[in-house]
Formats: C-alpha cells, sequence, structure tokens
C-alpha cells in the first residue's frame, strides 16, 4: 500500500449521545470540553495528557473540524452554555446558591459542636 492509498477522508471523531452532548471519540469527554482547553491555548499534548481516555489524533481532529467550522461550534457551545446557565438556575432555586448552602453548613456545624 502506498501514501496515495492512505488519502482519505475520515469524519471527525465526535458522537452525539441520547441526551444531545456531543462527546470525543468513544470517551465521555465532551466536544465543550475539548475546544474549551484549546481555547484557553492549551496545545493538543496538554488536553491529552488531562482527558487520558482521549487519543492525541482525535483531539487534533477535532481541533481541525472545529477550525473548519467555527461559527456551527461556537453557536453548539453558546447553546450548551445556556443550557448549563439554566440547569444550574434550577438546582439554585431548590438548594439556594454555593454561598447559601455554605452558610446553611457552616450553620449546621456551628450547632452540632454546641
Amino acid at each position: 500500500m502506498t501514501l496515495v492509498h492512505t488519502i482519505v477522508p475520515k469524519p471527525p471523531p465526535l458522537e452525539l449521545d441520547e441526551n444531545g452532548v456531543v462527546r470525543v471519540g468513544h470517551t465521555r469527554v465532551t466536544l465543550d470540553t475539548v475546544i474549551k482547553q484549546y481555547l484557553m491555548s492549551n496545545t493538543a499534548e496538554q488536553i491529552v495528557e488531562a482527558y487520558d481516555t482521549l487519543s492525541l489524533a482525535d483531539v487534533y481532529a477535532v481541533i481541525g473540524y472545529y477550525l473548519s467550522n467555527r461559527a456551527e461550534v461556537d453557536a453548539y457551545l453558546a447553546e450548551q452554555d445556556t443550557l448549563a446557565d439554566q440547569l444550574q438556575q434550577q438546582i439554585e432555586s431548590k438548594t439556594g446558591t454555593w454561598d447559601q448552602l455554605r452558610a446553611k453548613l457552616i450553620e449546621r456545624k456551628e450547632k452540632m459542636g454546641k
């Protein structure tokens, strides 16, 4: 087999899970995670080091996909951020903010210590 025979387009290693979240390859690592790490100036090697279930080839492929489809991926990331904010608001409406929860725990601990 020659090099010419190996030059075939490969789809990006991205899979949509049952919740509509895009994951990299057969891992639980999300597209959001890889791209946000990349946008924070982490190299593909650093991303693989931090998320050892990823392969270096997959991370480079995902970064390449992002660079070729930036508008679409940015729109997806914005949508995911909106969904995360909505979920956090739902949780906080039931349990309070982190600061409120922390204050409750400290108060409870002080009462138990007396």
